[in-house]
């Protein structure tokens, strides 16, 4: 049986024949065979009278699938735009490829695979990188030990330096995270070397030797780096004397050998100076109580001085041993540098310490330090202060007296002065009544003129 047109209404009945064409929406997936490629577009047949392009950025993805396409081939891309200006369905194979990415990281996620990323930029929260064409995060704190930015007191300029020198690498992650709002996925390196991790521990035992790299330096320690694993040479480990700051031994990316000498749960303790000759075997056969040693100032702190012994081995002066006077600073009495002699007046070998003296070298003035200071705080000296004042007054009343018995004989020596004056001088003699004496000379002329006026 033919169908017929109705005679009143054939358009109407035309347009019931003819296929009805669903425009594609906006962000589906859908397949068509390639027509045409030319330079930075690819010309796709999406059926019926539906035609679609991919064009610029869109072409490329991270597989680079648009370098083995040909003529016929059928490619599944998504729509970014309904139709431009040439009437064109606008297609992105790009898209279409992490759509395919994100299917299969949903899958890694579920089957916990791990694989390789290269690391493209820096943030001070983490590393950013492509995971199949997904823009990817690796937190801070989910990165390995070995790449882990160990910065006291959390300086943020200092944590991105030290994840900056990690751009441009390779690490082996897992996917921890999906953010499918912004596609976006979150990975860890520490979670991916877990289990290595796991394998590598079970296998270490106390008292092995394992060589690394130096990884991190800090103001306790040294971090090495060694089969996937990183351990901490504590500050007392590094040498047998003491040791100010660790950057002094070892310095970033040297080779050493280490010992382990613990192992609890993931921390890995590791010992530098164990794999040496220990110098205190040599002090107990060199050194002995009471020995007098000439040793170098390495150090001054507020309750001593250390002075180099053997090697990196030190010797403790304390406060109270540098003088027999009062010491509050011992830059007060030496310096760093400066040679001294000290007698040795502890050696503790089992922990590893030697305790020298310099006053015992030095003659103690104890009568002068200890009686001088008592005086004052005895009873006597006070009852002489209160009969000091008596004494003074007693003193004066003495010198006084004297003063007045000399003034009166400076007086009567004045006194004695006109008399001679007056003996040579006549005509003064009745002023001056004189005493016996000058009377009796007065007496003598007289009569010395009566004789002569009798003969």
């Amino acid at each position: 049986m033919t169908k017929t047109t109705d005679p009143q209404n054939p358009m109407q009945e035309l347009l019931k024949l003819t296929p009805v064409f669903k425009v594609p929406a906006l962000g589906a997936l859908i397949e068509g065979a390639i027509v045409e490629i030319v330079k930075n577009r690819i010309v796709v047949d999406l059926g019926g009278n539906l035609t679609g392009v991919v064009a610029g950025k869109e072409i490329h993805d991270e597989k680079k699938t648009a370098l083995d396409l040909k003529i016929g081939d059928k490619i599944k891309a998504v729509v970014i735009m309904e139709e431009n200006e040439d009437g064109l369905v606008v297609l992105s194979l790009r898209k279409a490829a992490q759509l395919n990415s994100w299917d299969n990281a949903l899958k890694m996620f579920e089957e916990s695979v791990t694989f390789q990323v290269k690391i493209l930029e820096a943030n001070k929260g983490g590393l950013l990188t492509e995971a199949g064409g997904l823009k990817a995060f690796i937190p801070v704190s989910q990165l390995s030990p070995v790449h882990y930015p160990r910065v006291e007191g959390g300086n943020l300029n200092r944590i991105l330096g030290k994840l900056n020198a990690i751009v441009g690498k390779l690490l082996t992650v897992k996917v921890i995270g999906l953010d499918a709002e912004n596609r976006k996925l979150v990975l860890s390196e520490k979670e991916a070397l877990s289990e290595e991790r796991d394998q590598t521990l079970s296998g270490l035992k106390v008292g092995q030797k394992v060589k690394g790299t130096i990884s991190s330096i800090v103001s306790y320690g040294v971090f090495v780096a060694f089969n996937g694993l990183e351990g901490l040479v504590h500050i007392s480990e590094i040498a047998w004397g003491h040791v100010s700051d660790p950057r002094q031994y070892a310095k970033i990316g040297d080779e050493v050998e280490v010992l382990i000498i613990g192992l609890d749960g993931g921390k890995i303790s590791l010992s530098m100076k164990q794999l040496r000759p220990d110098p205190w075997v040599e002090i107990a056969q060199k050194y002995k109580l009471g020995d007098v040693v000439e040793s170098k100032i390495t150090r001054l702190t507020p309750f001593g001085v250390f002075v180099q012994m053997e090697g990196d081995i030190n010797g403790l002066v304390h406060l109270s041993e540098i003088s027999h006077k009062i010491v509050r600073d011992p830059a007060d009495f030496v310096k760093v540098g400066q040679i001294i002699k000290t007698k040795i007046i502890n050696l503790d070998l089992e922990e590893h310490r030697i305790g020298l003296s310099i006053k015992a070298l030095i003659p103690n003035p104890k009568e002068q330090v200890t009686e001088e200071p008592k005086k004052p705080e005895t009873e006597k000296p006070k009852e002489n202060k209160t009969e000091e004042p008596e004494d003074k007054t007693t003193k004066e009343q003495i010198n006084t007296g004297a003063e007045k018995q000399s003034t009166e004989e400076k007086e009567a020596k004045t006194k004695k002065t006109p008399k001679k004056t007056v003996a040579k001088k006549k005509t003064e003699e009745p002023k001056d009544e004189g005493t016996k004496e000058q009377k009796v000379k007065k007496k003598e002329p007289k009569a010395k003129k009566i004789t002569k006026k009798e003969k």
